[in-house]
């Protein structure tokens, strides 16, 4: 039975995002890609800095061969699909913020300890599980005489350690074992830092189940009312709410904050912390910061969740959602009193039009400013366009101009005078084609004809028999080219 509860335990941690992401085909280059992209700064991306960074990293892998056929933008659904990821819009921000899913951090973490393992059994390790357990002892005896007889075995342990010092008997921990202390205090640090994140997941799981309880209680006033009512913060009073007050509390304790940042100066002070590597120093340097932004982190989001909850109860916006609520369920249950009676693929006589809108993510829709879009009412006459050689060209491999006809005009004028220019031709021979005629006899003066720098505007009717007017290049068609002009 032991072996059986153990493999459904299993089999429903494999469906989570962190086996997931260890077993996933591609999962040394999506951890590396997370890693290289949150695992430095450990916090949140701005949506445009995410694109360009994984852009980035993704053309540096595919210069090597690694196989990514997906824009930047398809890994980032991907991923958050999967539970990798967490998209956040924060208040104030322009654009939205990704971050590792808890679950993607704890592999992150784990694959990189098997990069770089540590000691398997430390002395410091050892001797912070032996002080936790003579404190835990010690404060939960409650007789005062084996607490007045630990008190005074720590004064003579003091005592004599005040006597050593004075005989000049100062020791210190080897280089190698306060190094060892040091990761280990790393170690446990990062660790901390990572559970706010568990900590604010938490903090959202009860704001939904607190905002869930008010639309499912079906009585005039539920005890969560009552309380909100009453100007309780159920949020700040719950178990996670009180614990990390407490936390909190602790860590903005000017005392406490005082001893960590000078314990941490004079650590990284000390000659062995030099053999650190440096992204270790970096990070002793900044644990103060580090854990203070990572607090405040969680201590906004729990007064925001516990103000936008009681004023979603004090605005009555909750009466709409539980009605919204109830009539969802009616629909439900009356869906399932049907299933027995009407086949899946019966005739209802009931057309059910679909919406066809992409759903897509607010922070991606651009507002309407309607100043930039007025248009201006008034019509001016247009000038005629001018029509140059290069364009003349594009339209002619874009076209088909009956060019035969347009050669049988040119020969007929010219066998009654020496020249002609375009203008003169359409005259006498309208265009049939439209602007596609004046195009074709630009085309074949470029050709056969005598490109002058001068300029004449030529008319046509297009057809909607609207006349049109345009600038072309005066163009001399000549008696002596007329063989040219010959199919």
């Amino acid at each position: 039975m032991k072996a059986l509860r153990g493999a459904a335990a299993l089999r429903n941690l494999r469906e989570q995002p962190l086996w997931k992401l260890l077993a996933a085909l591609k999962a040394p280059v999506v951890i590396a890609l997370l890693q290289s992209l949150f695992m430095d700064a450990d916090k949140g991306l701005p949506s445009s800095v995410l694109l360009e960074r994984l852009a980035r990293d993704m053309d540096a892998l595919r210069s090597t061969g690694e196989d990514l056929p997906q824009a930047p933008q398809a890994y980032i659904a991907e991923w958050l699909n999967q539970g990798w990821l967490t998209r956040r819009f924060p208040a104030g921000a322009h654009e939205e913020e990704y971050e590792l899913s808890v679950e993607a951090l704890t592999a992150l973490r784990f694959v990189a300890g098997l990069l770089t393992p540590r000691t398997i059994a430390t002395e410091s390790r050892l001797s912070v599980v032996i002080h936790q357990l003579s404190r835990l002892a010690e404060e939960t005896n409650t007789s005062p005489e084996a607490r007045l007889a630990a008190l005074r075995a720590e004064r003579e342990r003091i005592d004599r350690a005040i006597d050593e010092v004075e005989r000049g008997g100062v020791k210190t921990l080897a280089p190698d074992r306060a190094i060892e202390r040091a990761r280990e205090v790393i170690a446990l640090a990062q660790e901390l830092a990572a559970d706010f994140r568990s900590v604010r997941d938490e903090f959202e799981r009860l704001n939904r189940g607190l905002r869930q309880s008010l639309m499912e209680n079906e009585g005039s006033r539920g005890d969560v009312l009552e309380q909100l009512f009453a100007g309780v913060d159920l949020i700040g009073e719950s178990d996670e709410g009180r614990t990390f007050n407490a936390f909190w509390r602790l860590l903005t304790d000017s005392e406490q904050a005082a001893t960590l940042r000078e314990s941490l100066d004079e650590v990284t002070g000390r000659p062995f912390a030099r053999q650190l590597e440096s992204h270790e120093r970096k990070f002793l340097l900044g644990l103060t910061g580090a854990l203070l932004n990572e607090g405040r982190g969680v201590h906004d989001v729990l007064q925001n969740f516990a103000r936008s909850l009681k004023s979603f109860v004090q605005s009555r916006e909750f009466l709409e959602h539980r009605r919204l609520h109830g009539l969802l369920k009616e629909a439900t249950q009356a869906a399932l009193s049907a299933k027995d009676l009407v086949r899946p693929n019966a005739q209802v006589g009931f057309e059910l039009m679909q919406s066809s809108s992409r759903i897509r993510s607010v922070s991606q829709w651009a507002l309407y400013d309607p100043a930039q879009r007025v248009t201006d009412s008034s019509m001016l006459a247009a000038e005629p366009s001018e029509l140059d050689l290069d364009t003349v060209s594009e339209l002619v491999r874009q076209s088909e101009i009956d060019f035969r006809t347009l050669k049988a005009h040119l020969r007929a004028i010219l066998e009654r005078q020496s020249q002609v220019t375009i203008g003169q031709v359409l005259i006498e021979y309208p265009a049939e084609q439209g602007l596609g005629s004046v195009v074709g006899y630009v085309a074949l003066g470029a050709k056969h004809g005598e490109v002058t720098d001068g300029s004449e505007v030529v008319s046509w009717a297009g057809d909607d028999a609207t006349q049109r007017r345009a600038k072309v290049p005066t163009i001399y068609f000549m008696r002596e080219r007329y063989l040219e002009l010959v199919d």
